[in-house]
């Protein structure tokens, strides 16, 4: 139905209810309390009820029924009647809702705005004795129901902000203008942007793009672009040259000056992105690390990266879902190289003004920190001591196959050898304990099989711990040196500071170098 209402000189609107009013849910029986100041007020005692206007209502009073009207109903618990009560409903008596009977108060009842009734014009576009329509069916575009679109290759800009004026239209997004930019949805979705002075960088799953921040380009004829000004917030992308993405691990993008570091772990690959394009750095010397150690993180696992600003080295954590085997490594631009592992297992890193943190299970830890001043010892990671290890290969002359001899290092003084082994251990499988050469820094042991000090070189002789192979007839400790034709050993330096709080700085907290490791060895054969 619908009611006329004059609210201009010259135009009418009609006050339309759109849903049934007579299709109202009949009330379960309930108690009710008649108000002591006005009997016509009832408070109901109602659960899921639905109340109409003008809804018949009926109750017993000293075994006689009685029949009333609803005037209004404050959607709560308060129902006022049409008429006055004949006598007082005592508490607890039983109402019965019936149907809608009564029409004559329903407009007034709902003029407080109510969400079911509306404001209709009712002379075409609202114009100065322009046709008026009447009442019935009328054609309205169908017009869907907003639903939620995921767009993860498209980009979307608000309204301008400016402190400086105090305008502030980052929650405006007018359909009007053009402010969405998309990128190639075969590529995959966009997982990170970084704008960059007067670009923006947009990291897809397989592709890297950047795009022109308010500025267009256009092209000369022999395809070189010519950049100029423009009203575009996001001008023309374009795509850097190599497949090579992101994945799905934004977490690994760390950025220093120009450079920016990321991994795709897709392809296995741990990448840098400057000036001079797309640089595959986990190929510098680190193929097969990475192509068996980033397959291991998969699509649940994290790859941490971050920048360390005390170091400058890009530091990169890859970090498996269902194990602890992690990985924590250094890249320095000095040497182009991997520098380095750590052992620590971080959740997230960034740096700030010369310093480097890393955060774990809620707390920041600052590393490189003074030992004097925090009370700590080098290699100590969120509170677990950790020593200091140095694996090295020696291979000279590949082709020959060589008997080391002896082993040589210069650096401070403290460092173990915790074992030396060579290719022909792999074709003759031993348990590491019976291969492990232990050496010690005692100078004064001439004759026991230690590291000596000479012109501040620490040298030992190798001694051959291994059963007999490949027809030996001579072997165990007379034996001296080890065959093979290459050769693998580590080094350790114990990082716990020692007891004693009177001495020097560098004797409680020992800082451990290595600055070389050699050995000597002579033409084998077997």
């Amino acid at each position: 139905m619908a009611a006329t209402l004059e609210l201009k000189y010259f135009n009418a609107f009609w006050l339309k209810k759109m849903d049934s009013i007579v299709d109202v849910l009949p009330t379960e029986s309930t108690t009710a309390d008649v108000s002591p100041a006005d009997t016509n007020i009832i408070t109901l005692l109602l659960t899921n009820a639905f109340i109409g206007v003008g809804q018949s209502i009926s109750y017993i009073v000293d075994e006689e029924t009685y029949t009333n009207v609803i005037l209004y109903w404050d959607g709560v618990d308060t129902i006022t009647l049409v008429d006055n009560i004949p006598v007082e409903i005592p508490a607890n008596t039983v109402i019965q809702f019936g149907a809608i009977t009564d029409f004559t108060h329903i407009p007034a009842a709902y003029d407080a705005g109510a969400n079911d009734w509306y404001v209709e014009e009712a002379r075409i576009r609202g114009g100065y004795n322009n046709t008026s329509v009447d009442f019935g069916v009328k054609a309205y575009i169908a017009e869907d129901y907003p639903t939620q679109q995921h767009r993860n290759n498209s980009m979307i800009y608000s309204g301008i902000f400016n402190s400086r004026t105090g305008i502030n239209n980052t929650n405006q997004f007018s359909v009007a203008n053009d402010i969405t930019r998309s990128v190639d949805p075969a590529q995959g979705s966009i997982q990170k942007l970084y704008a960059e002075d007067t670009n923006l960088t947009i990291f897809q799953e397989t592709k890297v793009s950047r795009a022109l921040i308010d500025k267009d380009a256009i092209y000369s004829a022999e395809g070189q672009p010519m950049t100029t000004s423009g009203a575009q917030v996001i001008g023309q992308i374009q795509s850097y040259a190599g497949n090579y993405g992101i994945s799905t691990n934004p977490e690994s993008f760390a950025v220093y000056g120009y450079r920016k570091y990321f991994t795709d772990r897709n392809q296995n690959v741990v990448l840098r992105l400057s000036q001079d394009g797309i640089t595959e750095i986990s190929a510098y010397g680190m193929l097969d690390f990475f192509r068996d150690n980033l397959s291991k993180v998969g699509q649940t696992g994290k790859i941490i990266g971050g920048w360390d600003q005390h170091n400058k080295q890009y530091i990169i954590s890859l970090q498996p879902s269902n194990t602890s085997d992690f990985q924590t490594l250094s890249f320095d631009e000095e040497v182009n190289g991997w520098v380095s592992r750590y052992s620590y297992k971080p959740n997230f890193s960034a740096s700030l003004r010369n310093n480097f943190y890393t955060f774990k299970n809620g707390n920041i830890w600052k590393h490189y920190a003074d030992p004097i001043l925090d009370a700590t010892s080098y290699g100590k990671f969120y509170g677990v001591q950790y020593n200091s290890s140095v694996t090295l290969v020696f291979n000279p002359n590949v082709s020959l196959n060589k008997n080391f001899n002896t082993i040589n290092y210069e650096g401070t003084t403290g460092w173990q050898m915790t074992e030396f082994y060579t290719n022909s251990d792999v074709a003759a499988p031993i348990s590491v304990a019976t291969n492990v050469l232990t050496l010690t820094d005692l100078e004064s042991q001439l004759f026991s099989n230690n590291f000596k000090r000479k012109e501040n070189k620490y040298f030992a002789n190798l001694i051959n711990t291994t059963p007999s192979s490949y027809g030996e007839i001579v072997y165990g400790q007379a034996m001296s040196g080890a065959k093979g034709f290459y050769a693998t050993t580590t080094f350790l330096f114990n990082n716990t500071p020692t007891a004693d709080p009177t001495g020097s700085r560098s004797q409680q907290y020992p800082k451990a170098e290595l600055f070389s490791v050699s050995g000597e060895y002579v033409e084998s054969s077997y």
